[in-house]
């Protein structure tokens, strides 16, 4: 987690393994996907007569040893890393969701967020159907539960009808009796692929490289309002909705994905480099060193002192064992929260002038204790540069800033923002610099910088009839 920045996104996992456990390369997948949640994992099996589940709070190492992982039988499964963009952590929010139908069980994991979860909610429950949880992730589960006329595929039936109602971010693994199902919102806005294990059988997950970690090459990025059925016998991919303008969140290559991720043919790391030098040419700055605020930030740290000739250094270590905790630190503590996860470098900072790269500034709350920890250490002068523009916009697709009031872009201008991080300077990449590091103008969604929404959005929700958001 980077204190009080955005907060990932979901990771979700699934495999069908002939003659071996699925839940095992599921779970070295959710472990590569660590970095998108942290709050909670789970994983849910079947082995064509019955369907297993185990999920906890936690990360994956905390939530899974060999004793829970050997029950999980099956040769199909799928597995889910939360973190939640509203709502407390609890339990019953955990995915993956696990229901009986009349098809048999059904399991779903989710990556996204509905922008109408409200109104399919309150049409389910005035229908009969009770929820467990407020996950939005339940309303697309007692979607599919519900019965649908069909001509083959009966799940594929169901999942055509839920592609037609739901509207917003939805990057999906289901687990039924016989198959695993990987799906992608007819948007495209959180990203989805699926590969070829080693020893036989198929995988999907979130990003290429939990592909890697699975032991499967990347086959294909599953297509926005596509379908992939997966079984025993192989895969089968279903157009199931129409033609919508492509809006793969550009979060995605600027902090979510892991660097070695591949994104619509981008590799992650070389696209954040990019961002860095393009924030060199249009903002360099007189200085000694540059130091990225890591881990998030080293690429585009690199990309920014390659452009400027001037030297990379770590200047700021992090603590990588300090993370989501369910233990609350104390009010000093809290006070001084970036030193339990920074120690900087008095060796590299001291008297000399730094530029301090970091991808986004969003809240607000982390740069400012970063610049003092910097001033603190010896640095002259410390040079703030963001390798992303202003985030102005709620979003409404998954991610943890759905007010206005949260953002500090949207309340300040840019010298009260200097002012208020306590920086010698403060820049930002812009718009056109993004789009030209990224390489393409086309099939993104940018909203939080633009304001430009690839779809209509609900308002927020009163206060206590808000759903949990998956992220």
């Amino acid at each position: 987690m980077r204190l009080g920045g955005m907060h990932e996104a979901c990771g979700v996992a699934g495999a069908v393994t002939p003659g071996r456990q699925a839940a095992r390369p599921v779970f070295f997948g959710l472990f590569a996907l660590q970095h998108r949640g942290q709050e909670a994992a789970g994983i849910a099996s079947s082995d064509g007569r019955a369907a297993y589940i185990h999920k906890g709070l936690g990360r994956v190492a905390q939530v899974f040893d060999e004793d829970n992982l050997r029950p999980l039988l099956g040769e199909l499964a799928i597995g889910h890393n939360r973190y939640s963009t509203t709502g407390a952590t609890q339990l019953r929010n955990a995915q993956p969701h696990l229901v009986e139908t009349v098809l048999g069980p059904l399991a779903v994991a989710h990556n996204g967020n509905l922008t109408n979860a409200r109104e399919l909610r309150r049409e389910l429950l005035e229908a009969g159907i009770g929820f467990s949880s407020g996950s939005d992730t339940e309303v697309i589960l007692r979607l599919l539960a519900l019965p649908a006329e069909a001509v083959d595929d009966p799940w594929i039936a169901r999942i055509r009808r839920l592609m037609a109602r739901a509207e917003g971010a939805y990057a999906l693994v289901l687990l039924t009796r016989d198959a695993v199902y990987a799906l992608r919102d007819p948007w495209g806005f959180r990203p989805l692929v699926v590969g070829e294990l080693a020893g036989g059988g198929w995988a999907a997950a979130s990003e290429s490289s939990a592909l890697a970690t699975m032991g499967a090459r990347p086959l294909f990025e599953v297509e926005p309002g596509h379908v992939v059925r997966i079984d025993r016998e192989g895969y089968r991919v279903f157009e199931v909705a129409g033609e919508r303008p492509r809006a793969l969140c550009v979060f995605e290559y600027v902090y979510f994905a892991r660097p070695d991720t591949v994104l619509a043919g981008r590799e992650v790391h070389a696209v954040r480099r990019r961002l860095g030098a393009e924030l060199a040419r249009e903002a360099p700055a007189d200085a000694d060193v540059v130091v990225g605020v890591p881990d998030s930030a080293t690429a585009h740290a690199l990309g920014y002192a390659e452009a400027a000739g001037l030297p990379f250094a770590e200047g700021l270590i992090k603590n990588r064992y300090i993370g989501r905790t369910f233990i609350e630190p104390d009010d000093a503590l809290r006070k001084t929260g970036v030193r339990l996860k920074y120690t900087p470098l008095a060796s590299v900072l001291a008297d000399r002038r730094v530029v301090l790269v970091d991808d986004s500034i969003v809240r607000g709350n982390t740069a400012g204790p970063l610049v003092r920890l910097l001033r603190e250490a010896g640095a002259r002068e410390v040079h703030l540069r963001v390798a992303s523009p202003p985030v102005r916009h709620p979003c409404f697709m998954g991610l943890d800033m759905a007010t206005h009031d949260e953002l500090i872009a949207h309340r300040l201008e840019l010298e009260a923002i200097r002012t208020h991080v306590g920086a010698d300077s403060l820049a930002y990449l812009s718009h056109a610099g993004l789009l030209r590091a990224v390489g393409t103008r086309e099939g993104l969604c940018d909203a939080c910088f633009s304001g430009r929404y690839p779809l209509a959005v609900e308002p927020a929700a009163p206060e206590g009839d808000a759903l949990v958001g998956e992220g």
